[in-house]
Parts: C-alpha cells; structure tokens; sequence
C-alpha cells in the first residue's frame, strides 16, 4: 500500500522532481498514516526486508506533560509540531534530512524514508527507513551518528545537549500512554516463546547491553527470595534522555544465548519506572516514630505560638480597651449625644430600671469602702485586695461601678468571673468559658479532644505520649500568659520617649506609676470550690494573680463569699499581708432608706396647688402611703441583704402593705428551704433530710450556734464536716471561722431566720421531720445495744470468769440499761408525733 502511494506521487510530480521533493511527499503521505500509537494505533512498528529503524533522542522537550495531556488527536497536534505544509523538520532537527545528508555519498547504495514517527512525550521520533543490499540497518545508524557527531545539532532550549541517533534493535512499543519518560528503567526476562523458560540475565550482561546508550548510575536485581514473576530488574540512568534512548532501542530485544539469553535466548521487555527521589525522606519518618513524632510536636507548638499567640494578645488588648464595641465608638457616641433628649423620653415612657432606685443610700453607707479601694490602687503595694461578703450583698456593684468607674472609662479594667468557668462541663467547654472571659481568640479547645486520641494512638505505637495534646491546666496557663503580655501593654501604652522618667525600665515605671496599671477584678471566686478539679482553676488563678501584682504589670481584686479565701490566697503569696473589706447586711435604718428611696426613684416633684390655692410640692410616693410605719416592725426580720430588700421593694410598689410582703417573702424562702433540704428525692445530695432539719430547728430558736453543738448531733457523726460543708455551699448555712477554725453557725441569709422558725411551727412538718429523727436515734441505740449484747456473749463463754472483766460487765450492763431507757422515751414520743400525722393534715 505504501508502495502505491509513492508511485501515484512520483506520477502527479513533473519529471524534474528532486529526490528532496519525493522524500517529502513520501513522508507526507506516509505520515498521515502513522499515530503515535504506532501503525494503525496497534502499538508497533512493522519492518520488512532491507527495513530498519533510527531512532532520534532529543528533538524536543520531552517534558511536556502538560500538552500531552490534552485531549487532542494526533493529527491536530502533527500540523503544529511537524510542519507539513512546509517541511519535515520535527523540533530541533529534520530526521528525514539527517538521513539524506548522512547518506548523500552513495556509498549505501539507495536510501529510502518510509515514514516518520514523534514522539512528543519522550521528545523523540522514529525514522522507519529501506535500504538495498549493498549495505545494512547497522551500517546505516552509524553514517547517521557519525553525521551528528560532525554537524552538531543543538536546541535551542537546551544548547549543552545535542541531537543523538542510535539504531532499533528490539521491536519498540510504541503508546500513547499516560506514561511519562524516567530515568528508571524496569528490564523484564521473558521467553521467546511461549513454555519456554527464560533466563535471568546478570548484572554485567546488563552492564555490557545498556551501556552504550549512557551512563548508567545503578543496577539492581531482583531479590533471589522474591516469588514475583516474570523476573526484572532495576537500570537506573543518569539522565533521563539516556534511559528514553535504551528504552526505544532495546524494548523486545532478544538475548542470544552466547550473551547470556539462555538455552533459546531472552527477550527484553522494558518500561519506565518511577523512582521517589524523597523517598529515604519518608521511609526515615515512618522508621523512627520516636523522634518524628515529638519533632512534629514541637513543630506545631512553635508555629502555634509564632502565629496565633501575637494574634490573641492583640484580642485580648481588644477586649479589655473595648476597641471593637459599638457603643465606645466615635460616630455611636456622637449620635448617642445628638438624641439624648429622646432616650430620655423614651426612658420615661417605659419606666427606668427600677433596679437602680435606692442604690445610693447605699452607697452613702458605704463611701468608706469606696475610698478605701481607690486609695489602695494609688499605692504600689504588692499585695491582694480582698473583697468577701455574702451573695446579694452588692461586692462587684461596689467595686466595679464605683470604686473603678474611673479605671473603665479608661479601659484599663478587665473582670474575669470564675462561675461560668467552674459550671462548664469537660476540659473543652472550660477552655472555652476561661478563654471568652478574657478574650482570648482564636482558640481550638475541641482540637484538644482530637490531640488526645492522637497521643494515645503514639503510646501505643512509641510507648510514650508525643506531646500534642495539652491538659487543662497547660491551657489556662497559656491564657493567663498572654493576658498578662496584653495588661503589661496596656499599662506601658502612655509611655513616650520625651517623658522625665524615660531613662526608667519597664518595671521600674510601673512602680513608680502605679495608677497606670490596669485592674483585674476576679468575681465568684471560690465558687463551687467543693467540686473536683475546682481548687485546680482557682489555684492558677491565683498564682496568675501573684504574677501581676509582684510584677507590678495590673492591681488585682479578688470578690468572694467565702470566708476560707486566704488559705487558697496564702498558697501564691505567703509572705504578703492581704488588704480586705468585709461586706455585711445592711443596719435596718439602712435598709429601712434603702425601701424608701425605692419608691420614690422615678418620681419628678412637681408643683401643685392645695386646697387654700397655694402651690406646694406632689407628694412622693412613699410619703402618699401609710403602712410604711410597719417597715420599723417587719425589716428587721427580712434583714439587710439587698437582694431581700429589692424584693421586699417591688412587692411594696405593687401596693402590698409591708407586713404582707414580709410574710410573702418569708413563705416563699420556708417553700424554698422545704424543697431543696427537706424534701428527699435527690440522690446526689451530700447531706440528709434528717441533717438538714436538724439544723432548721436550731438555728430557729438562735440565730447563731456554736459549731461544735451541731457537730455532736446526732445526724452529723461521723460525716460532719462534709455535710455542713455541702450545707453551707448551697447557702442554708453561713460558718464563721476565726483562725482558720470554725468556731459559729448561721443562717445563710437574713430572712432565713424567720424562715426556719414558719417550718418549725408547722406541726405536721415538724412531727414528720422529727419521727424521721426519732427513727435514726433508735435504730442508733439498738446498734449500741447489740453491740454491748455480742460482746457480754463472747465473755460469758470463757471458761472462767476473772474478776479483771467484772467492771467491763457492769459497764455493758449500764449501757444497755441506758439504750433501752432512751428507746423507750423514743418510742412515747414516736406515739405522740403519729397521733399528730393522724389527726391535724
């Protein structure tokens, strides 16, 4: 078929046609015949007799993945890298006019291109020519790489190669492959025919074999042990261009058997093998765990703190100065202003925080207290400021909306409240709640969840843990780092270079400043101090605490309600003496002014005009009503707690008389006490029914007891301490202590007192609590009884009666005898409170 081609060419050509004209038109034809795929696309190149093969490395980038993998036929890619309109130049070089001019002598005899095939991925291409039998395939090869060598072919892209040529001897495959040219080359042995067995050829056949088409860098030979067939081995070449060359040259090449091919010879089959030039890199971090991993570890952390740590300082300075809130915004405080007038109306309108109303009285009561807290922030002293009262007792209003009402226009005031901190549940949602209190952003505390399976998955692999999940304590203390970096920045920010004291260290200016220091206000601490792990958080804070105040970067304030705050305190600063402020309820002429001025808070005096026609004051509220004489009778029983009292206010405001409100406010605290205390149902509770009533009857009849008299109780033996503890915690008790030992017994709130005396009076209560009571003792005194019973029966079997155990007789005896009278007593009295149950509901 190619011969009839050629023929109809030469007859369409004129009688002076060159033999440049008719190589061209053969190659042109002949080429739209041919593919990379080879001869129709089957993969190879079919040569006859006086036929061979040439092929041309080097003709073109053979890093062209990026072209090669689009979609494109290899007729649209042949007109843009072969030229043939024009001619038959591939890249750098014409294979077709390389031949000619390599053979132009005669002395081959006649030369003929048959056809041409690129090979754009390996940079290459195919010379198929014919011969006569004046020379030979090989003789031929060798007049074209002796023309190379002579005219030098060098592309343009690289000019330190050149064009090389060598002579097929195997049969090469020829695909368009997604498979990209290596300097690896994979050599399989397979039989010439099939049931024949090849031969393993050794390394130095494969040496003498490949080496005249380059350098080559290693063989390697497949392990004897290896079941793996056929059998193979590694060439590695050092350079790409050289393994393409052998590969094209060599592929279904046959070995004779004088070479080492075997009893029937062995054929070479050959690929391109990819060798990972990192590999030893990944073989080397997967063999040795026990560095890499803590190495990445340490890796993470470093870029952690390189990165987020500047940025959470930044937020934490952003938090504390306010910068990102709208309502210390320029624009937002200018039309703030401009619209006073209506906010104000509207106020009106709605009715003012009646939360607000009285609170100044108060603060009157109190003034000392104030001056006292702005006069230590004045000093450099480096110790705590303690304040501790009860609950509703109004500690943070005190402190923060007026001792430092200065310091939070200045934006120098943070306050971190322990609370939420202490009611979040797990490790994760602690983080998270510490975090939000100062501000500390970004931050992954559910990374930490993550961190922790991947250590314990490097225990099991290293024996050891890699480091990458952090405790909880690591974590608040990385928090409380950073805040104090963004205080210490906060307190330096007035700083400038033209001040007197400019030659001072950083230290030494906060010393000698110390009302350019920020306050941190720790609010609820010791809150919920009996859980587990709660002591943990409180004694980092703590010693962050200690940190700034010896450092002198921020005064810090400590708000609690506990009165065992130094010994957790002590533990960060032993050696300082703590400036403190006791809050306690209010006097009742305090109290009483606090009510008043409640019901007056949003009344405007206005001028109105009496019954004679002369203009006076409106009457105020409080002076339009008659039963607040009875606020000199009821306040004393509801106390001066101001949770109580704003209470007992709004009660009065809605047009109860005081009295009622009083007996209203006392029922409800009596239900309260009943339901949390009295009541069972909750089994997690620390302490009993019978406990807790125990304490209500006494405390009812005083409104203090000495500590040891609830103590020896009966109910409390043996788990005393834990009990009131727990009592105390839910604030049905307040435990004063001197010297660190408690020494008294009180009722956790004021109205508390009136409360246990309602549940006392209540004699179907009262009968049911104390049946309950009587039970427990005489399930007590029969337990002693017993006791005293098996130990005289032990002494009775002795064979003889000694006089030494006589006394310890008498002794059981009366103990008995004392048991069984109380039980007896138990048992009248236990009639008595049935007859009660039975009767009165």
């Amino acid at each position: 078929m190619i011969r009839q081609r050629l023929m109809q060419c030469s007859v369409r050509a004129a009688p002076q046609t060159s033999r440049t004209s008719l190589l061209r038109c053969r190659i042109s034809h002949t080429r739209a015949a041919s593919s990379e795929a080879g001869e129709h696309k089957s993969g190879h190149i079919n040569t006859g007799h006086n036929e061979g093969i040439i092929f041309f490395n080097n003709l073109l980038p053979f890093r062209l993945q990026w072209l090669y993998r689009q979609a494109w036929s290899a007729r649209r890619r042949a007109p843009i890298l072969q030229h043939e309109a024009k001619t038959d130049v591939i890249g750098a070089a014409s294979p077709g006019n390389v031949l000619k001019d390599a053979t132009q002598d005669g002395k081959l005899g006649q030369i003929d291109v048959v056809e041409i095939l690129p090979r754009l991925k390996e940079g290459g291409a195919f010379l198929k020519f014919r011969h006569d039998n004046s020379a030979d395939a090989k003789a031929v090869a060798a007049a074209v790489r002796a023309h190379l060598k002579q005219n030098t072919i060098r592309p343009w892209w690289n000019p330190f190669s050149s064009v090389k040529a060598n002579l097929v001897l195997g049969k090469p495959w020829v695909e368009d492959l997604f498979r990209m040219p290596s300097h690896r080359l994979q050599v399989e042995f397979l039989p010439p025919l099939p049931g024949v067995e090849a031969a393993e050829i050794s390394q130095e056949q494969l040496y003498s074999i490949f080496r005249p088409y380059g350098k080559l860098a290693e063989i390697l030979a497949q392990g004897s042990d290896s079941k793996i067939t056929p059998r193979f081995a590694y060439l590695d070449f050092a350079q790409p261009r050289k393994a393409i060359m052998a590969k094209n040259c060599l592929h279904g090449f046959t070995v004779p058997p004088e070479e080492g091919g075997g009893k029937s010879g062995t054929v070479l089959r050959i690929t391109y093998a990819r060798k990972e030039r990192f590999g030893w890199i990944k073989s080397w971090l997967f063999d040795h765990p026990r560095i890499v991993i803590p190495l990445l570890a340490a890796l993470v952390a470093g870029i952690s703190i390189a990165i987020f740590d500047p940025v959470r300082t930044l937020s934490i300075r952003a938090h504390i100065t306010r910068a990102f809130h709208i309502e210390d915004n320029i624009v937002f405080r200018w039309f703030r202003r401009q619209s006073e007038d209506l906010i104000n109306k509207v106020q009106q309108l709605r009715g003012r925080d009646a939360s607000d109303g009285g609170m100044e009285v108060l603060w009157e009561d109190r003034k000392d207290e104030i001056d006292l807290i702005k006069g230590w922030l004045m000093e450099s002293a480096e110790t705590f400021i303690v304040v501790q009262g009860p609950r509703g007792s109004g500690k943070k209003e005190l402190v923060v909306d007026h001792a430092l009402q200065h310091k939070r226009e200045a934006q120098r005031l943070l306050v971190f409240d322990c609370k939420p901190v202490l009611e979040a549940r797990g490790d994760a949602a602690t983080i998270a709640a510490a975090a939000q209190q100062v501000g500390y952003r970004p931050v992954f505390s559910w990374i930490n969840n993550i961190s922790g399976l991947l250590d314990l998955a490097s225990q099991g692999v290293t024996g050891m843990k890699a480091g990458f999940s952090e405790t909880l304590e690591t974590q608040l203390v990385k928090i409380h780092t950073n805040t104090a970096a963004a205080l210490k920045k906060i307190a330096l920010e007035d700083r400038h270079k033209k001040d007197k004291d400019a030659n001072l260290s950083d230290d030494e200016y906060l010393d000698s400043h110390p009302e350019k220091r920020p306050v941190v206000v720790i609010d609820n601490f010791l809150h919920k101090n009996s859980e587990p792990g709660a002591y943990m958080v409180y004694d980092k804070l703590a010693e962050w605490a200690a940190q700034l105040t010896t450092s002198n970067v921020a005064h810090v304030i400590f708000l609690t309600q506990d009165i065992s705050f130094t010994k957790s305190l002590s533990k960060a600063l032993p050696d300082r003496v703590f400036r403190q402020i006791a809050l306690d309820d209010c006097s009742p002429e305090v109290a009483k002014r606090y009510v008043v001025n409640h019901l007056d808070f949003d009344h405007e005096a206005k001028m109105v005009k009496n019954e004679d026609g002369e203009e006076e004051k409106e009457l105020s509220p409080s002076q339009k009503r008659d039963d607040l004489e009875e606020l000199d009778d009821v306040i004393g029983q509801l106390g001066g707690r101001l949770t109580d009292l704003e209470f007992l206010a709004r009660r009065i405001k809605a047009g109860e008389t005081p009295s009622k409100a009083v007996k209203e406010i006392v029922d409800q605290s009596s239900s309260e006490i009943l339901k949390m205390f009295l009541l069972s149902g909750a089994e997690d509770r620390q302490w009993s029914c019978q406990q807790a009533w125990t304490i209500v009857k006494k405390l009812s009849q005083k409104e203090t007891m000495p500590y040891n008299e609830i103590v020896l109780a009966a109910p409390f033996s043996g788990e005393s301490d834990k009990a009131l503890a727990a009592l105390e915690q839910a604030e049905l008790i307040s435990v004063q202590s001197v010297n660190g030992r408690p020494y008294s017994v009180k009722p956790g709130k004021p109205v508390y007192h009136p409360a246990f005396k309602r549940l006392v009076e209540d004699r179907v209560l009262a009968a049911k609590m104390d049946l309950a009571l009587l039970g427990d003792e005489v399930k007590d005194e029969s337990k002693t009884i017993d006791k005293c019973e098996n130990e005289l029966r032990l002494l009775a079997e002795l064979p003889k009666q000694p006089g030494e155990v006589s006394g310890r007789i008498q002794w059981l005896l009366s103990k008995i005898r004392v048991s069984q009278d109380k039980i007896e007593g138990y048992e009248k009295e236990t009639a008595d409170l049935k007859k009660i149950l039975l009767t009165e509901y």
